[in-house]
């Protein structure tokens, strides 16, 4: 599982996250949402090390991920991350790409690093396009060759940062689609998400961020037809 405890994170003078406590179990799916600059983004880089804490503790499977003597790089292959952009190598074919990191960081054999990846961009729908460089993908396409990528790795557990903010509308279906497929099957998911339907319909908790803090959290059914807090109030009745 992950466990946060108390987690601050301050960049300069501005605090933005507050003391957050969060347990999130094996096989289960929580959305995180609230408005831009709540704090969302950073908890989840604070997860995988992208960025340092000030105070508390993160724990994944019960190893410290900021801790000293953490190896951080074996840690993140639990830890898929797919971001809003899809960064892929343009020189690289999708088969090429999905593969790399198979064969630079746990040193598969080029043939064995090529099925994983083929494997994945089936599992994604991409298996028509595993010679296929990114420039000839859409959008939706491209970000799901990054979820292909990131499960090549074979993690336990896949962070999401606002995976169809940068797409099209016509484009964010496919992609939400895969990430319904994924909880499906039963991965650990952290989802940051402006997409409240698939907050609402996909999580087993949705967590509310306002200025850092971690204001109200709950089974969907209660956070977002029943909420408590004033300001998720205010940020339902707005989005909805």
């Amino acid at each position: 599982m992950i466990v946060l405890e108390n987690l601050r994170k301050s960049f300069g003078e501005l605090e933005v996250l507050k003391g957050i406590n969060l347990t999130v179990d094996n096989g289960e799916v929580v959305s995180l949402i609230g408005a831009s600059g709540s704090g969302k983004s950073t908890l989840l880089y604070c997860i995988n090390a992208l960025e340092s804490i000030h105070a508390g503790k993160v724990t994944v499977d019960g190893i410290d991920v900021h801790a000293k003597g953490t190896d951080i790089n074996k840690l993140r292959q639990k830890l898929g991350t797919v971001f809003q952009q899809w960064n892929s190598f343009p020189h690289l074919t999708a088969l090429e790409n999905v593969a790399l990191a198979p064969r630079v960081v746990t040193k598969k054999s080029r043939k064995e690093a090529q099925e994983i990846a083929e494997k994945q961009l089936v599992h994604v729908g991409l298996g028509d396009k595993l010679n296929h460089y990114p420039s000839q993908l859409s959008g939706g396409q491209q970000q799901r060759l990054a979820i292909a990528r990131a499960l090549a790795m074979e993690p336990k557990y896949m962070l999401f940062d606002e995976a169809t903010s940068a797409l099209d509308p016509e484009l964010v279906g496919e992609v939400l689609d895969i990430m319904r497929l994924l909880a499906s099957e039963g991965m650990t998911m952290i989802v940051v998400t402006h997409e409240m339907s698939f907050a609402r319909d996909v999580s087993d908790r949705v967590a509310f961020f306002k200025q850092g803090v971690l204001a109200e959290i709950g089974p969907p059914e209660q956070v977002m037809t029943n909420p408590q807090d004033p300001d998720l109030q205010r940020f339902l009745s707005t989005i909805g």
